[in-house]
């Protein structure tokens, strides 16, 4: 297991292999449909900080809010479908120099051409174990842009500790989905009588 803190180097990103499983820690900020468009259209300097050499994660969380202090935890952190972000997420990466993207159901061939450009992976964590993975958020730092995008949409900014991920897309060209879906349409031909 490779633990990792962000903010993270590109040395150490592309050091990073197609099945390595990791173990982040550090800041990591949230952003899906409405955050990815907002920062390609209107390129907001607020979420910089957050995502220089870091992470931005897929997900729309549950989260509550303790009245007496103000203050936001997650109930459930499980990552969004990332295939919706696929327009956006070369520019995104470049733009904002991020380092990882976590989410679940891998992307393209535009966000693997970014990775390889800019020095990035795509982190894959586990669908439906929503409220596991919240265990690993210690902390909701900041949210940006709650009131204009609403919760699951919202930009949260959270502390994680050995947030648990896999490498499936990495800096190299290598996509641990397309393998799959490649080798899945072989056998399929071949069961279909048409390889």
């Amino acid at each position: 297991m490779i633990k990792l803190t962000t903010p993270i180097s590109e040395k150490d990103i592309r050091a990073l292999k197609v099945g390595d499983q990791v173990l982040l820690s550090g800041t990591i900020v949230t952003g899906r449909d409405a955050a990815h468009k907002y920062m390609v259209e209107d390129k907001p300097d607020f979420i910089r900080p957050y995502l220089l050499d870091g992470v931005i994660y897929h997900c729309g969380p549950v989260v509550k809010k303790d009245d007496s202090t103000g203050e936001y935890s997650f109930v459930s952190a499980g990552p969004t479908t990332s295939r919706r972000e696929e327009p956006y997420q070369d520019t995104v990466i470049d733009e904002y120099s991020i380092r990882g993207v976590i989410g679940k159901g891998g992307m393209g061939d535009r966000t693997a051409a970014g990775l390889q450009k800019t020095g990035a992976v795509y982190m894959h964590a586990v669908g439906g174990a929503g409220s596991a993975i919240a265990a690993n958020v210690s902390e909701v730092s900041k949210v940006f842009m709650l009131d204009e995008f609403g919760t699951p949409e919202a930009f949260w900014v959270i502390n994680v500790v050995d947030f648990p991920v896999v490498i499936t897309m990495d800096s190299h060209g290598n996509s641990l989905h397309k393998d799959v879906f490649e080798k899945s349409e072989k056998n399929l031909a071949k069961l279909l009588g048409k390889a």
